[in-house]
Parts: structure tokens; C-alpha cells; sequence
């Protein structure tokens, strides 16, 4: 395990992987994730998302020292959009594993690497992708980054993967980096969700989020989600205590501009 606590196995053969990026706002400094997770089936792997440039060495070692550990092969990657931070490593991995299945919204991925055209595989809501004994299925992206955003869930875990849905941010000196949102308790969710949210996910400040709010809530309800595994933030084990400091900060940016 590095510096960052990463990688990290949040729930059975789901690894967090990744490493923090400073951002300075206000005067404070931020450390944020452009978090990927490793899945392990019985017959295959799964990287969600590729990861930001950056991070590519740090995130392939990491994949290939559990991968290593556990014998089975990436045979997918699943990306919930095409933004740097999400699909930024997909090149750069399939020149490793060249053999590798991209999936969600691969529209045109064939333009910008001609190379890898017969490694892209369209998604749309309720496809599947079976790993052994744990599928992905693809979901309704409620809160998008891009228009041709999309989500994921694990199944049987109920862990879901919603890419900016829950962005947020996290303190490096109070020692967060690597925990879970529950473990990391003298953050403030509010002031760190409505700060990502205000910068990276500009419309928010020009929408009633309660429509977003309202349907993220019962999408969770729905699928039976348990547990939340955000691009950018740290993972959520308690939906109950946590998100609705999630939603709160989402709401801030509008309510802001209202007055």
C-alpha cells in the first residue's frame, strides 16, 4: 500500500486504486481523487474507469501487483465518460492488454485511436458484463458530466459507480487521504461537495438540483444500492449518514446564485 492508502480493498475482490491531486481554491488546499476500481470475477477483471495521465503508472502497478496476486486476467474496462480524468488511460493501457474490452459510450473512441477500433463495445442502460459469478450492469446516469454520461452497479455487491454523480474533494492534512467518507470525520461533505461541484460541474449553479436529487434518491432505492464508489470522492459504505451531506452541497451552488 502507498503513501495515499491506496490501493485499498473496499468490499470482497473490488479494489480502490488510485492516487490524490491537489487543487488549490480560496486560499485552501484540496486533495481530490480520479479514482479508478479494480473488480475481480472468477473468470475475469474489470478496471472502472482508466484513470487521469498522471496516474497511469502509479494505477498499472497497482492493477497488475493484485492481478498478479489473483491469477485472473483484465479482460474489460468500463468508463462512465469520456473526460480526461475517466478515459484518459485507455490507450495506454490496451498497448499492455491489447486484448481488452472497452465498454460504455465508445461513440468515438475509433477517431481518436484508430488502433484499438475492434477493442470498443457500446453500453446502454441494463447491459451486462459478466465477470464470473459478479456482473457490471450499466444504469441511468442521474448527475452528468457530459451528455453521454453513464453509470455503473456491481452485482451481487450493490456497489454503485457514478463518476461525477458524488464529487467531492477531501483533506490531506487531517489525514483522509485513502479512507472511506465515513472514516474521514472531520470532513466537511457539505462545504467539500458544494466546491466541486460550483467548479467541475459548472451547470449546477444554474439548476434547481432537487429534480437531480430527488431521482438519484430513488435510483438508489431501486437498484437497492448500498454502497457508492465516486470518481472523485472517497467511497460512501453508509448511505444513510452520508449522502444527504452530498446532496446538500450539491444544492449550495444554485442556491447561491438565487440568493
Amino acid at each position: 500500500m502507498s503513501h495515499n492508502g491506496l490501493p485499498r480493498e473496499i468490499l470482497e475482490n473490488v479494489f480502490w486504486l488510485g492516487d490524490c491531486l491537489v487543487q488549490r481554491y480560496q486560499g485552501k488546499t484540496y486533495h481530490s481523487y480520479n479514482s479508478s476500481y479494480l473488480v475481480i470475477g472468477s473468470e475475469a477483471a474489470l478496471l472502472v474507469e482508466t484513470g487521469h495521465p498522471k496516474d497511469f503508472n502509479k494505477l498499472h502497478e497497482q492493477m497488475k501487483r493484485i492481478l498478479d496476486d489473483k491469477k485472473i486476467p483484465l479482460k474489460y474496462m468500463f468508463t462512465t465518460h469520456q473526460e480526461t480524468p475517466h478515459a484518459g488511460g485507455i490507450a495506454r493501457f490496451l498497448n499492455f492488454y491489447p486484448d481488452v474490452t472497452v465498454y460504455g459510450d465508445v461513440s468515438d473512441y475509433h477517431m481518436a485511436f484508430p488502433m484499438f477500433e475492434n477493442n470498443f463495445s457500446s453500453m446502454e442502460v441494463g447491459d451486462k458484463i459478466d465477470l464470473g459469478g459478479v456482473e457490471l450492469v450499466a444504469t441511468e446516469p442521474v448527475v452528468r458530466d457530459i451528455r453521454t454520461s453513464l453509470w455503473g452497479m456491481l452485482h451481487p455487491h450493490k456497489i454503485l459507480f457514478p463518476g461525477d454523480g458524488f464529487a467531492y474533494s477531501h483533506y490531506h492534512y487531517d489525514g483522509h487521504c485513502g479512507k472511506l467518507a465515513e472514516e474521514a470525520e472531520s470532513l466537511d461533505l457539505f462545504e467539500v461537495t458544494s466546491v466541486f461541484a460550483e467548479l467541475a460541474l459548472f451547470w449546477t449553479n444554474f439548476v434547481d438540483m432537487s429534480v437531480y436529487s430527488d431521482r438519484l434518491i430513488q435510483l438508489i432505492e431501486e437498484l437497492e444500492i448500498k454502497y457508492i464508489a465516486p470518481t472523485h470522492g472517497l467511497p460512501i459504505m453508509d448511505i444513510k449518514t452520508t449522502m444527504p451531506k452530498v446532496i446538500k452541497g450539491l444544492h449550495l451552488p444554485y442556491n447561491k446564485m438565487a440568493g
